[in-house]
């Protein structure tokens, strides 16, 4: 007949004295109290593990933090595991390893990894700005929950207040970056599904608005205001270098003398300063290279075509021509890459060159890729000609008295 074990009771629990040598009291089933001689009191469970049939211990903590009724439902539950043939110490390691890998890969430590990886695949500030946006939105709510907790009705709580407000191109950039983290999340192995995959189409798309912009006709309007313009020196010779060169404002506005090379009549944009992270090669007219000489004594000893007005040292700001537009009458009718668009127009318009070479002197990027991987480059002198052409066009709309390379 098999021995039955009393269960101990909560009061044996309390009073069980220490002893020269640790010794042991049984609740049965395989739990029980070990005290040890210092007078700690612990819950050992005994069982025999599934297949080997060996002997093995697994503590589960100490009392009075772990009571009785703890002790039991701690035994009960390893109880279950075996039945399974689970051995619950092995489950023990692996429950802890699970909630370690979890604290140690949160979204936040999984955005930060997107980051850097961000920060070598497009520009430094566009990368900044990705994750400011971040900073500023997400990881108040996600920074510490793990990447596997991460799922659609958690981000759809934190989306639905910006998009309420009709920050809808801020909740498409948010949805972008989020899936980037998640997608990199699946390629190291810390998820295997991103359950956000979908989650923008929950969401109204932005309405796209193109950049202000003035008809071909209104050119001629455009060299009058800026030839009455009260605006400096130095921003009017900016406002005239981005209609001529058919840049973007940034590019305009960071355009370095070294950069310019009067032997070659060209200005190579370095690829860290495109919007593509491509290089460009922008073919300078004669009237570009006019405009050149009557920039070259106010900062021709310096970095910087365009210098800024309050640190010299540095370069003109990217929004000085949109300023200088609205001074000339020209608010909510032409934005400064309007301007861009003024000569997309123009030229395409007049249906002399080829579209392709229009959207190379452009630079933009050719959603064809075989189009594409033929290199701006190789046919520079062609555009030339269409550079060359539109800078004449412009000389021609300002009646030759009214633009500064007339």
């Amino acid at each position: 007949m098999a021995r039955t074990t009393k269960p101990l009771t909560n009061t044996e629990v309390k009073q069980a004295k220490p002893k020269e040598k640790e010794y042991n009291l049984s609740d049965g089933s395989g739990l029980m109290l070990r005290v040890k001689p210092h007078g700690s009191k612990i819950w050992l469970f005994n069982y025999y593990r599934p297949f080997s049939k060996k002997r093995a211990n697994i503590g589960f903590g100490q009392f009075p933090e772990v009571t009785l009724a703890d002790a039991r439902q701690r035994r009960d539950e390893a109880r279950t595991l075996l039945s399974k043939d689970i051995d619950p110490k092995t489950y023990k390691v692996q429950q802890f390893q699970e909630k370690k890998t979890a604290l140690e890969n949160t979204f936040g430590k999984v955005a930060e990894k997107w980051h850097i990886l961000k920060k070598q695949q497009v520009k430094i500030e566009t990368a900044e700005k990705s994750w400011q946006t971040m900073n500023l939105h997400i990881l108040p709510e996600l920074n510490n929950v793990p990447i596997h907790l991460v799922k659609p009705k958690l981000v759809i709580d934190i989306l639905n207040p910006i998009a309420s407000k009709g920050s809808l191109e801020t909740v498409k950039r948010l949805c972008r970056n989020i899936n980037e983290v998640m997608r990199l999340a699946v390629a190291s192995g810390l998820i295997e599904i991103n359950y956000l995959a979908d989650i923008t189409k929950l969401f109204a798309a932005p309405k796209k608005t193109n950049m202000a912009t003035i008809t071909p006709d209104r050119l001629p309007e455009l060299m009058r205001a800026l030839n009455q313009a009260s605006i400096m020196k130095i921003t009017r010779c900016l406002v005239e270098w981005q209609l001529h060169t058919m840049t973007r404002p940034n590019e305009a506005a960071t355009a370095k003398w070294e950069d310019i090379s009067l032997e070659n009549k060209t200005w190579i944009i370095p690829a860290e300063q495109m919007k593509m992270n491509k290089a460009h090669i922008v073919p300078l007219s004669p009237q570009m290279l006019s405009l050149l000489e009557i920039i070259k004594p106010i900062s021709g000893h310096r970095e910087y075509l365009f210098p800024s007005h309050r640190t010299p040292r540095g370069h003109a700001n990217s929004q000085s021509v949109n300023m200088a537009l609205k001074r000339m009458g020209f608010n909510g009718q032409l934005v400064s890459h309007g301007l861009r668009a003024l000569a997309s127009t123009t030229l395409n318009d007049q249906q002399i060159f080829d579209k392709e070479l229009i959207e190379a002197s452009l630079a933009h990027v050719d959603k064809n890729q075989a189009r594409r991987a033929y290199n701006h480059a190789d046919y520079l002198e062609h555009r030339r000609k269409v550079m060359d052409w539109w800078s004449l066009h412009i000389q021609k709309a300002a009646d030759g008295n009214m633009s500064l390379v007339g």
